[in-house]
């Protein structure tokens, strides 16, 4: 197949490690982190008492259709009075990457997996983070597990945390799952391939939702803000196609955000200092209200989660093919989450987005830092010794961490804008409706949907805020430099 000049892959992933490089980010790992991942060459194994074998679990992964870091699994146990134990296990990343060494050190730079257009430029090794390290499908594993009573209002009644033995019984994937949960098509075959897995996975689906349910009460806001996947076609770039949330990928969600709540408990139960993910209060809540009045709904004068997920449910239920356009202008208008230092007994700054106080990072040790930062801090509170940070450690890090995250935001939606101004490059001239995703004194931007692209409004954005309609029309593409430049026009009469 010929190639078209700029649409091959590998320019993509040339401007990826350029722009990453600018960011203060290593697209490759060094001679010295090569050399320790070759010198590991077998998974770790159980060296304590303390380690409970929990293989017989039917424990099972469920994440997209081509991931192989896999960092977490799940099981239900039924209780009384319609209650459930969920377990989730964590992959122990920490007992393979070693606090100082020369992994942890790309690891602690970086700090997160960098997933672009182009491919997904690890944090930790491959050898690793998709093998030795991931709960890969019959693969025995230690693994930090979470362990939550949930009653039947979907309410954590108690937990506990602990390491274990475990083994995944079927590596499972998002779509599949989520179209034979919502009726649309046949038990997937991995499924039926494990006696009683379908019951579970039921099981957990209704557990999921009812702790969903709880969230709403408080506030969670309920956003939908597909992101794109680059299409390709024999290493051509094909398109950027939205990859939509589903039932499945919400079943995974609430458990990771109840887990990571837990966590957050734990570690202050035990004294010890952590990092916190954090939202806070919206930056710009007067543009969310008078979004808000533009539906002719009144919101408060100050920060309500309850408040604006109310209206958030009720423009879904007035007008669901608009609603992504919507949240999205709402989470730009939110700001960004951050990493800050938590010391025991300290009120937490909670997360306004998910309507909880206690909240850390803890289920993604193979593709986040801050993640395994915590394992390691769970693993020392779990032996009874002083935590591997420091209080100025930990604040250190939770800055960094906050800055690298933005950094690898900012390569990823370069390179998205990259491919996308690909897409774009023979239909300059052409007109597109939009919605404007962020004005500031930088400048004005807009997203269109066909393809899904985000440029620089240059002309006409006088008078332009988040969540405004316009007609654009292209005037100009920059591959190289992720450049997608339009102008303002009037819609036609």
């Amino acid at each position: 197949m010929q190639r078209p000049d700029g649409t091959d892959k590998n320019d993509l992933r040339s401007i990826a490690r350029r722009v990453m490089q600018e960011r203060g980010l290593l697209p490759d790992f060094s001679p010295e982190v090569r050399k320790e991942a070759d010198a590991i060459t077998s998974a770790a194994t159980a060296t304590s008492r303390a380690i409970r074998d929990l293989r017989e679990l039917k424990w099972a992964s469920i994440d997209n259709d081509d991931s192989r870091d896999l960092d977490q699994l799940s099981v239900a146990v039924p209780l009384a009075a319609g209650a459930v134990k969920i377990l989730i296990a964590i992959a122990d990343v920490d007992a393979v990457v070693k606090r100082g060494s020369a992994i942890d050190g790309h690891a602690r730079t970086n700090t997160t997996s960098v997933y672009t257009a182009a491919g997904v430029f690890p944090m930790l090794p491959e050898k690793l983070s998709t093998d030795l390290t991931s709960l890969g499908e019959d693969q025995e594993r230690l693994a930090i597990v979470i362990e939550m009573a949930i009653d039947a209002n979907g309410t954590v009644s108690e937990f506990d945390v602990y390491r274990a033995l475990v083994c995944n019984r079927a590596k499972l994937a998002y779509n599949a799952v989520a179209a034979w949960l919502d009726g649309t098509a046949p038990v997937p075959d991995k499924v039926s391939a494990v006696s009683g897995l379908d019951e579970q996975l039921r099981i957990q689906d209704g557990v999921a939702r009812a702790l969903k349910s709880v969230r709403r009460e408080h506030g969670a806001l309920d956003l939908e803000t597909p992101e794109a996947r680059a299409m390709y076609d024999d290493g051509v770039l094909t398109g950027l196609q939205p990859d939509e949330k589903n039932r499945a990928k919400n079943l995974i969600e609430d458990f990771m955000i109840a887990a990571n709540g837990v966590t957050a408990k734990f570690l202050d139960r035990k004294g010890f200092a952590s990092l916190r993910r954090v939202l806070r209060s919206p930056e710009r809540w007067d543009r969310i209200v008078a979004l808000a009045g533009t539906f002719g709904e009144r919101l408060p004068a100050t920060p309500d989660a309850v408040a604006l997920n109310a209206f958030l449910e009720k423009r879904r239920q007035a007008d669901p093919l608009r609603f992504p356009d919507l949240s999205l202008s709402v989470v730009k208008l939110l700001g960004r989450g951050e990493y800050d230092l938590e010391l025991p007994g300290q009120r937490a700054a909670g997360h306004f987005g998910l309507a909880v106080n206690d909240y850390t990072h803890s289920t993604a040790p193979n593709r986040r830092y801050p993640d395994l930062v915590t394992q390691r801090l769970i693993k020392a509170a779990l032996a009874g010794s002083a935590s591997l940070y420091t209080d100025g450690e930990l604040a250190a890090l939770a800055q960094h961490c906050t800055e690298q995250e933005d950094n690898a935001a900012k390569v990823e939606r370069q390179v998205q804008k990259s491919a996308a101004a690909l897409l774009l490059a023979s239909r300059t001239g052409e007109r597109f409706d939009a919605i404007v995703t962020g004005a500031s004194e930088k400048g004005t931007w807009a997203r269109i949907v066909n393809p899904v692209a985000e440029g620089k409004v240059v002309r006409g954005f006088e008078g332009l805020d988040v969540g405004d309609r316009v007609r654009l029309q292209l005037v100009h593409t920059d591959a190289s430099r992720g450049f997608i430049d339009f102008a303002r026009v009037q819609y036609s009469s």
